[in-house]
C-alpha cells in the first residue's frame, strides 16, 4: 500500500523539501529548494540564522503540495536528513541564545587547546583524556570543529548568553522541538557531540567532566526511526501541513546519506560528494584512527557503525569554479556573450557546460594539481590552516585544465580516503556515489578512473539525504522491518568501470598530490595561522 511521507534535508547551504511515495520503491513525487546565508566571520566563525531555516522549510513545504496533487491530510510522516555537528543552544521557550555554530566554525582555538592539547599527548591529545574518550565514546574531541569547543567558546566570551541556555540541540533537533514541542537527540547526533557512551547508549558523565559540559543541558537520546511526537498546531498552520502529523527522529546527514545510497550491508562503502563530501563504510564495531582522523560513528543502523572520513570542501570547490574561474569577475573580454545564448546553448545549466568541457580535457590536467582544502581540513590531517592551491601551472595551462584540475583533485583527496580506510577495513570494490557530483557522468568516470572501483549511482543522487529519512520512516510506519534493507528499496541505475588508460598519468599525479600538504604545512601556518 502506498504510503506519503515528507523529508527535510537541511543542508549548509539550503533546504530541500521532498515529498515521496514508498510503496516497492521509493519514488519522488515533488520537491523543492531555498537556500540561506551561511555566515563565515573573520575570526573564523561560520554561523547560521535558525529563522532562515524555519522560514525556507516553510516556503519549500508550501512550493513542493503545489507541485503535484498530494494533499497534506495524506501525509503520513516527516522526517530530516541533517548537517552534523552544529551546536543550537536554546533557552526554557526554545529560542536560540546566539546564532547556530555551523560544523565549519574553528573558532574556538583557544578552547581546544586549553582543553585537550597540552601534556602527554598523543595525535594532539591530553593521553588521560584521550584514553577514556576512546573507551567509552569511540572518538575523541581533537578538532577545533567539534561542537563541545564550541560551547566552551559561549561560556568564555559571551557568559549572559551561557547562562540562559537550557539544552544543547544539533539543527535537526532544533527544528524537531519547534514543530513538537520535544528536545530530544538521536542517537547519531548524540555520538557527534562526542560525549555519548557507545556502549550504554546514554550520555557519560565522566566525558562530560573533561570539558566542562553541564549535563543537564543534555536532551533526551532516542533511536533515529523513533516517532518523536506529533505536530504542534503553530507548527503545523506554518508549514501548511496538518496538526499531529507524526514526525520521526530521522539522522544526520553523515548516517541517512548511506542509507538513502544502498549503502547498508555490512562493509559497503558510498563516497558523498555535495558541499562537503566524505567516504563512509558500514563496519560491525567501533574503530578509530587518531593519526588520520577517522572514526566508527553511531549511524541510524543500530546494528552497524559507519568508519568515515570528511573533506570539509568537495562540491564547494566546483562552485568556486564556476563563480571564479568559468565566470569572468573581472570583465576583460574580447567579446562577451551568454553561454544560453551561444551555440551552446543546448547545456541545461552552467555546471553542464562545465562538464563538456573537462571531458574534452585529457586526464591528468596537463600537469596541473589542485588540492581541495578551501576551507581547512579535517582528514587525513587536522589543520584549519591548510588551503587550496594549484600547483604545477605552466605557460601551456588554461581554465579548461584548471577547471579538470578541481574535479581531479577532490578525487584524490577521496582516494587518500579509501586506501587510509584499507589500512583498518576492506572498503568495498562497488562504490555507491551520490550528492551533488554524481549527476555528473564525467565527474563519475574521473573517480572511477582515480579509485579504480567500480561506481554506482542511483536515481536522483544528490536527493539521497531526503531518501534516507525516508527510509527511516519506512522502517517507523513498518513498511521495511530494519534499515538495513533499504538497498531493495533504492536500486543502482547506472555503472561507470575504471579506464586503464588513464591510470598511470592518475597514479603519478596522486603520489604528488599526497605530498603537497607537509612540503607546505609551515607555510600555510605562516600565512593563515
Amino acid at each position: 500500500m502506498k504510503k506519503y511521507v515528507i523529508s527535510y534535508d537541511i543542508g549548509t547551504t539550503g533546504v530541500k523539501t521532498c515529498i515521496f511515495e514508498i510503496e516497492s520503491e521509493i519514488r519522488l513525487i515533488s520537491a523543492a529548494m531555498e537556500g540561506y546565508q551561511l555566515y563565515i566571520l573573520p575570526d573564523g566563525g561560520a554561523e547560521q540564522d535558525p529563522d532562515e531555516w524555519w522560514t525556507a522549510m516553510c516556503n519549500t513545504t508550501k512550493t513542493a503540495f503545489s507541485k503535484c496533487d498530494i494533499k497534506p491530510e495524506q501525509i503520513e510522516g516527516i522526517s530530516f536528513c541533517s548537517q552534523m555537528q552544529g551546536l543550537v543552544l536554546v533557552d526554557k521557550d526554545g529560542k536560540p541564545v546566539h546564532r547556530a555554530f555551523s560544523y565549519m566554525d574553528q573558532r574556538a582555538k583557544k578552547q581546544i587547546k586549553e582543553g585537550m592539547a597540552y601534556g602527554p599527548q598523543i595525535a594532539g591529545a591530553n593521553i588521560f583524556k584521550l584514553i577514556p574518550s576512546l573507551m567509552i565514546t569511540g572518538a575523541v574531541s581533537v578538532s577545533v570543529k567539534d561542537p563541545v569547543w564550541k560551547y566552551n567558546w559561549v561560556k568564555d566570551n559571551e557568559p549572559e548568553n551561557f547562562s540562559r541556555i537550557y539544552k544543547w540541540l544539533d539543527v535537526k533537533e532544533y527544528l524537531i522541538s519547534r514543530m513538537t514541542g520535544r528536545y530530544i537527540m538521536t542517537k547519531d547526533s548524540a555520538f557527534g557531540t562526542l560525549l555519548y557512551d557507545i556502549h550504554n547508549e546514554c550520555w557519560s558523565p565522566k566525558i562530560c567532566k573533561i570539558p566542562g559540559v553541564n549535563p543537564a543541558h543534555l536532551a533526551e537520546i532516542v533511536d533515529c526511526t523513533a516517532k518523536v511526537g506529533g505536530l504542534t498546531e503553530k507548527a503545523a498552520s506554518d508549514l501548511g501541513l496538518c496538526k499531529d502529523t507524526a514526525v520521526f527522529g530521522g539522522g544526520g546527514d553523515a548516517s541517512l546519506i548511506g542509507v538513502g545510497a544502498g549503502a547498508t550491508k555490512l562493509g559497503d562503502t558510498h563516497i558523498y560528494q555535495g558541499t562537503s563530501g566524505w567516504v563512509s563504510t558500514v563496519v560491525n564495531k567501533s574503530i578509530v584512527d587518531t593519526s588520520a582522523m577517522i572514526a566508527a560513528i553511531v549511524g541510524a543502523d543500530k546494528k552497524a557503525y559507519n568508519y568515515f572520513a570528511e573533506l570539509e570542501t568537495a562540491g564547494k570547490c566546483l562552485e568556486w569554479v564556476k563563480d571564479h574561474l568559468a565566470l569572468d569577475e573581472i570583465g576583460i573580454y574580447l567579446e562577451k556573450r551568454h553561454v544560453a545564448e551561444s551555440q551552446e546553448r543546448l547545456y541545461t545549466s552552467l555546471y553542464d557546460y562545465l562538464s563538456k568541457v573537462i571531458s574534452e580535457t585529457p586526464a591528468g590536467s596537463g600537469g596541473v594539481i589542485f588540492t581541495p582544502w578551501l576551507h581547512g581540513n579535517r582528514c587525513p590531517f587536522e589543520d584549519p590552516n591548510a588551503r587550496g592551491m594549484f600547483f604545477n601551472i605552466s605557460l601551456e595551462t588554461g581554465k579548461t585544465q584548471l577547471c579538470r584540475a578541481v574535479i581531479e583533485g577532490v578525487c584524490y583527496h577521496l582516494r587518500w580516503f579509501l586506501e587510509t580506510q584499507d589500512k583498518k577495513i576492506t572498503t568495498s570494490s562497488t562504490v555507491r556515489f551520490v550528492g551533488g557530483g554524481a549527476l555528473s557522468d564525467v565527474t563519475c568516470q574521473i573517480l572511477s578512473d582515480i579509485t579504480g572501483k567500480t561506481i554506482e549511482t542511483v536515481d536522483s543522487p544528490q536527493n539521497v539525504g531526503a531518501v534516507g529519512a525516508a527510509v527511516i520512516m519506512a522502517v517507523g510506519l513498518g513498511i521495511i522491518g530494519d534499515v538495513d534493507e533499504a538497498k531493495k528499496l533504492v536500486p543502482a541505475k547506472k555503472t561507470f568501470t575504471p579506464d586503464k588508460n588513464n591510470r598511470a598519468v592518475y597514479d603519478k599525479n596522486y603520489e604528488a598530490f599526497k605530498t603537497l600538504y607537509i612540503n607546505n604545512k609551515k607555510t600555510f601556518k605562516a600565512l593563515n595561522g
